[in-house]
C-alpha cells in the first residue's frame, strides 16, 4: 500500500468513527445506507422500469412541481443531464454557441464534454472570480445560443449574484434571442439569499438541472426540468448517451428520501451558519471567501501549508473524535484553502465551539510545520 493510499484509509477510518462534525457529515457504511432506505415510506411498489414508472417517475413529478416547471427528467448524472440540456437550446436556436463562466462545471469537471461530445463551444462573458454581469453579456460581440449561469458557481467559492443581478443577467441574454440554462446542482441552497421559493427562480430559465446527492444526501442521480419539448427531448437523448437504465429505484428513493427529509432544512443550514462564520473569520490569520457566504457553503483560507492543516485535522479526527475543516489544498506558499459545509451536523455548534476547536486545530497545524515536533 503506498502513502497515498494508507493517508487515504486513514481519513476515510476516522471519518467513519467520529463524532462530532463541523464540516461534513459522518460516512454511512453500506448496510447503514440499506438500513435506512428500508425505513423509508412508499416501498411496497414495483421498482421502475426503464425510468417508465415507479420511484424513477415519482421524483420527476416531485421535482418538476418543486421547481414549477412542466416535467422533469431523471438522469443517472449530472454531466448527462447537463449535455442534453446545451443540445436542445442549440437546437431550438441554431447556434452552437454558450455563454459560460469559464470557473463553471461544465468547463472544470466535466472533460468538456460539451464541446467534445455535443459540439459546442464556449463564449466566457468573463474571467473574473464572480458571476458575469448583464452588461459584460452584452458586449460579448458575437451571437450565443445558450446562456449558462451556475447557482451558486462553486469554484471560486459557491458564488451567487443578487436577485437583481441574476434577474438582468437573464433578461440580457433574452434579448438577444438566447435561452437559458441553470447549472442548479445545488440551487436548493439559493432560497434564503433569493429571498424566493425554487418555481420563482427557476422561472427564469428555460431548463434547470438539480442534483440530488450535492446537499440533498442522495446516492447519486440528477433531474433536467423543463417545458415538454424538452423533457420529451431529454428522455430520447438520455436513452442514446446511454441512460436509460433499467431500473435506478435506490437512487431514485434516496433522492425522495432528501426531499422529504433534507430539502427543508437547507435553509436552516445557511441561517445557522451565518452564527458561525464570523468565529472562523476570526480565527488567526483566517479569510473567508465569500466575506459574506450566501449560502452554507464557502472557502476558508488559512496562513499553513496543506500539509500541516491535513495532518492537523487528521490528528485532531483520530485523537478526540472531531472532524473540523477537511481536504486542504495550497493555494501559495504558506497558505491553504479549504471548503467549508456547514450542514445538519453544524447546527448542533455553537460560535464558542468554534473558536475553541479552531484554535486547537492551528495548535496541531502549528505542531505539524514546526520540524522540532515532527
Amino acid at each position: 500500500m503506498t502513502d497515498d493510499q494508507s493517508e487515504f484509509h486513514r481519513r476515510r477510518a476516522a471519518r467513519m468513527s467520529c463524532k462530532r462534525f463541523l464540516s461534513g457529515e459522518r460516512l454511512l457504511s453500506i448496510r447503514e445506507r440499506l438500513d435506512r432506505l428500508t425505513t423509508l415510506d412508499g416501498l411496497d411498489v414495483c421498482p421502475d422500469f426503464y425510468g417508465s414508472d415507479g420511484p424513477v417517475r415519482e421524483v420527476e413529478e416531485r421535482t418538476a412541481a418543486l421547481l414549477g416547471k412542466e416535467d422533469a427528467v431523471f438522469f443517472p448524472t449530472g454531466t448527462m443531464a447537463q449535455q442534453v440540456a446545451l443540445r436542445h437550446h442549440a437546437e431550438r436556436t441554431g447556434n452552437p454557441a454558450v455563454a459560460l463562466h469559464p470557473l463553471s462545471h461544465l468547463e472544470r469537471h466535466e472533460r468538456h464534454a460539451y464541446t467534445q461530445l455535443t459540439g459546442l463551444r464556449g463564449l466566457w462573458p468573463t474571467t473574473e472570480q464572480r458571476q458575469p454581469t448583464a452588461d459584460e453579456l452584452r458586449a460579448l460581440g458575437e451571437p450565443f445560443g445558450t446562456l449558462t449561469v451556475e447557482l451558486p458557481l462553486r469554484d471560486p467559492g459557491y458564488l451567487l449574484p443578487t436577485w437583481d443581478e441574476l434577474t438582468e443577467l437573464v433578461a440580457a441574454a433574452r434579448e438577444s434571442g438566447a435561452r437559458v440554462h441553470f447549472d442548479g446542482a445545488r440551487l436548493w441552497n439559493t432560497t434564503v439569499h433569493f429571498g424566493r421559493p425554487l418555481d420563482e427562480i427557476a422561472a427564469l430559465a428555460d431548463s434547470v438541472y438539480v442534483s440530488y446527492y450535492k446537499d440533498l444526501g442522495g446516492m447519486s442521480g440528477a433531474a433536467l426540468a423543463g417545458d415538454a419539448a424538452l423533457t420529451a427531448y431529454a428522455r430520447t437523448w438520455r436513452h442514446r448517451y446511454g441512460g436509460q437504465l433499467s431500473q435506478q429505484w435506490p437512487a431514485a428513493i434516496a433522492a425522495l428520501d432528501g426531499l422529504d427529509n433534507v430539502l427543508p432544512h437547507l435553509a436552516g443550514h445557511t441561517r445557522h451558519a451565518a452564527t458561525l462564520v464570523p468565529a472562523l473569520a476570526a480565527l488567526p490569520g483566517a479569510r473567508l471567501h465569500p466575506e459574506t457566504p450566501p449560502t452554507h457553503e464557502f472557502q476558508l483560507w488559512l496562513p499553513h501549508p496543506a500539509e500541516a492543516l491535513n495532518a492537523a485535522h487528521l490528528a485532531l479526527a483520530e485523537q478526540e473524535g472531531t472532524w473540523f475543516v477537511s481536504h486542504w489544498t495550497d493555494a501559495a506558499p504558506g497558505l491553504a484553502m479549504a471548503e467549508v459545509s456547514l450542514g445538519e451536523p453544524a447546527r448542533s455548534w455553537t460560535a464558542d465551539e468554534v473558536t475553541a476547536v479552531g484554535l486547537r486545530f492551528l495548535e496541531l497545524a502549528a505542531a505539524a510545520t514546526d520540524p522540532e515536533t515532527r
